[in-house]
């Protein structure tokens, strides 16, 4: 082989090692910059919790500082945030409330017979669950409403859809969790709860339930098969998961417990009245935090250009 054809295939050899190596940065930087903004959007993610002895919803930050939401409310249960970041509140006579971000109300429906549970659709439809008449109603953003089932005779306590667009319910009246397709064909999920009083998915696609006569939290895989995530509580109501996967619970003890994946449980707020209903809120992170991914991105990207401008001397 000549001096230039060995000096041909060795160009070849370092060109493609430098694209293999650039693949792989460009792969990291991925993840890198995927990581950045989970931690950005985790600080800036606040609980709300619906006080139903109060009459009043908090709004909580990460760190446990609080302030009053709304007050002056009448049995205010159930909640949800839609894409748009408005919350949505029962009131558990008659009523759903929305609230805009910056705190102003308006009532979406009204006329209800006793709502205890709301939850969003992929589709952006608010379902609710009216438990004295026995129905779940879908209502559409412009507030338009249809009934999506009745006559169930489980008097519909929670809701929470899965990833695959199926609704599961928590029937108090007879002790079961039902699982409703998008269409409205309906099944028993499970027959092993006592009074289901808070349902919510972990990215993983388990159920986790408040199942409130007993005390415990219970977690069901996709396919049924249950075990115990935690027992000896005061009542739980609400369940709802943050982005790092912990579980946040309202106690009628006045309290908030946090649990993490394992099951470790902490207290993150007391003296409440009666907690009922939580809501996480995707809040827009603080400037410092996007200063931070700001100057993590250009760290991240220094040994990139740093590369580009071998490669060109290189080639040159």
């Amino acid at each position: 082989m000549s001096r230039s054809a060995r000096e041909s295939r060795v160009r070849t050899c370092f060109r493609r090692a430098e694209a293999s190596s650039m693949k792989i940065t460009l792969r990291c930087l991925a993840i890198a910059v995927t990581m950045l903004l989970s931690a950005a959007l985790a600080q800036g993610q606040n609980l709300f919790v619906a006080d139903y002895g109060s009459g009043n919803i908090y709004n909580f930050t990460p760190n446990g500082g609080s302030i009053t939401f709304a007050s002056g409310l009448t049995l205010p249960n159930a909640m949800a945030f839609d894409s748009a970041g408005n919350l949505y509140v029962d009131i558990e006579y008659d009523s759903i409330y929305k609230f805009t971000p910056n705190g102003g109300s308006t009532t979406f429906a009204s006329g209800l017979d006793f709502p205890e549970g709301l939850a969003f659709n992929s589709a952006g439809n608010l379902f609710e669950a009216d438990s004295r008449s026995d129905t779940i109603y879908e209502f559409t953003p412009n507030g338009g409403s249809s009934t999506f089932a009745s006559g169930m005779s489980v008097l519909p306590e929670c809701l929470a859809f899965n990833s695959a667009g199926n609704l599961f319910v928590g029937g108090g009246g007879n002790g079961k969790i039902y699982e409703f397709t998008p269409n409205g064909g309906s099944s028993t999920f499970s027959s092993e709860v006592s009074y289901p009083d808070g349902l919510a998915f972990n990215s993983a696609g388990d159920l986790f339930e408040a199942d409130w006569g007993r005390g415990k939290i219970l977690e069901f895989t996709p396919n049924g098969g249950s075990s115990i995530f935690a027992s000896g509580l005061g009542g739980p109501h609400g369940l709802a998961f943050d982005s790092a996967g912990n579980l946040f619970e309202a106690d009628e003890s006045g309290n908030i417990y946090e649990f993490t994946p394992g099951g470790t449980r902490s207290t993150f707020a007391t003296g409440l009245a009666d907690p009922v209903g939580l809501a996480f809120e995707e809040s827009i992170p603080e400037p410092s935090t996007w200063v931070m991914v700001g100057v993590g991105l250009v760290a991240l990207l220094a040994p990139i250009r740093s590369g580009l401008g071998v490669r060109s001397r290189r080639q040159s």
